[in-house]
């Protein structure tokens, strides 16, 4: 079965709390701190597997969780880190998340590997508390939560070429007379239900990947039939070969036709509309093609859309087509389309949690609370847009005014979890 569209629940393990321990042994009744660490928790890794081709896998399953880390424990033990899920996909997955609809990561490359969520990060124990005047702290830092999303798995066609068109006018002939695929044929007058993809390589027209395209039907755009599924196999393309029955034997306008898909490709992404086109005007060995030929020339030549005759069944201008595609995609980027990130964390974060700062001694302050540890949880601070993010953050909870209600002056240092800073006005 061809399944190119899941919805699934992925969370990433928590993080350890850290331990609250102190050493005893004999002849030392009252040792100092040695609360160990607790485990950073599992990641989420999605990972492009050349092995399939469809994300039937995430048909009936549909929550992934990694596992958390362990706690730390007395004597400076470390809990061990959560162990990572590692979820396999096709290549051309593209992942969104699911309430926005943005794209948070597109596996469009052989063999790619990504971290979507990173684990919680371990608490620290209380051996990391201890100060000149806090020899004895009593208190340890808790584990981080794992982030957790339902997301959208969709799966797009990697392909250079698309062949598009309506049902029966023979795109699966054309693509197995072309490249390697085989495709089931015959004289349906319903469509392929999942796209066929072909390896063109020979002399004359260099090699490329191409995609037979299940045939669409007016209405696409909204669905209609499996319109949806059809249409985001193309958008990954950058070339289409727009395949219509010059025949008119079944009773179809072959000028209308086009018409009526270039329609479809517009209402569903009118980059689609843009996309480079190439007519095929199949079945030219039957009868009442030659008329059509002519009415196809003349009105999409002067659009700068070539028109090429060919017949599938005899193999009649396959040659001469698969130069001028060749050549078309020499002129032009070859690489498939890859789609850029859209949904980052930062943006999407509503914490109103309250938060305490306490000061611990002379020139430093402690700044801690549930919000504040989740908006450390979902931000990357190594990234400029995420730094910023926790400076605008500080500000507009009111940490920065309240820091210096209690006495905070330039140079004091201020501790938020893992984080130590200095603070300058």
């Amino acid at each position: 079965m061809f399944v190119d569209q899941a919805k699934i629940f992925i969370k990433a393990g928590n993080g350890g709390n850290g331990a609250v321990s102190f050493r005893r042994e004999k002849y030392i009744p009252s040792g100092g701190p040695d609360g160990g660490d607790g485990g950073k928790g599992g990641d989420v890794i999605f990972e492009v597997d050349s092995g399939l081709n469809t994300l039937l896998d995430f048909r009936h399953k549909k929550h992934f969780k990694a596992s958390s880390g362990e706690d730390g424990k007395g004597a400076k033990c470390y809990g061990k880190s959560g162990k990572d899920i590692i979820l396999k996909v096709p290549l051309g997955t593209l992942i969104r998340e699911a309430e926005t609809g943005k794209i948070m990561a597109d596996m469009s490359k052989a063999g790619e590997r990504i971290v979507l969520l990173q684990g919680g990060r371990g608490g620290k124990g209380n051996i990391h508390y201890a100060t000149a005047t806090m020899q004895a702290p009593r208190y340890a830092q808790r584990g981080e939560e794992g982030k957790e999303y339902w997301v959208i798995l969709e799966l797009k066609t990697i392909a250079h070429v698309g062949l598009i068109g309506f049902p029966n006018v023979g795109k699966s002939t054309i693509l197995s007379m072309v490249s390697n695929a085989k495709p089931k044929i015959a004289d349906y007058h319903f469509t392929t239900l999942s796209p066929n993809l072909g390896v063109v390589d020979n002399k004359y027209s260099g090699g490329f990947m191409i995609a037979d395209i299940p045939g669409l039907i007016e209405g696409a755009h909204q669905g209609v039939g499996l319109g949806h599924d059809f249409l985001r196999h193309i958008e990954r393309t950058r070339l289409l070969l727009h395949v219509v029955d010059c025949s008119g034997i079944e009773g179809r306008d072959p000028v209308e036709d086009i018409e009526k898909i270039n329609y479809e490709l517009i209402a569903y992404n009118k980059a689609l509309g843009e996309r480079p086109q190439i007519i095929v005007a199949n079945k030219m060995d039957l009868p009442g093609a030659k008329e059509n030929i002519e009415r196809l020339k003349k009105k999409y030549n002067p659009l700068d859309i070539p028109v090429f005759p060919v017949s599938a069944a005899t193999g009649e201008g396959l040659r001469e087509l698969l130069f001028y595609t060749g050549k078309c995609l020499q002129e032009m980027k070859k690489d498939p389309i890859v789609f850029e990130p859209e949904y980052y964390e930062e943006e999407n974060i509503e914490i109103k949690e309250p938060y305490t700062i306490e000061k611990l001694e002379k020139g430093v302050f402690e700044v801690s609370g549930t919000g504040i540890e989740k908006m450390l949880g979902y931000t990357n601070l190594d990234t400029e847009k995420g730094f910023n993010f926790f400076q605008k953050f500080l500000r507009e909870q009111g940490i920065i005014e309240k820091l210096k209600e209690e006495g905070i002056e330039e140079g004091d240092t201020v501790k938020i979890y893992h984080l130590e800073f200095e603070y300058y006005q």
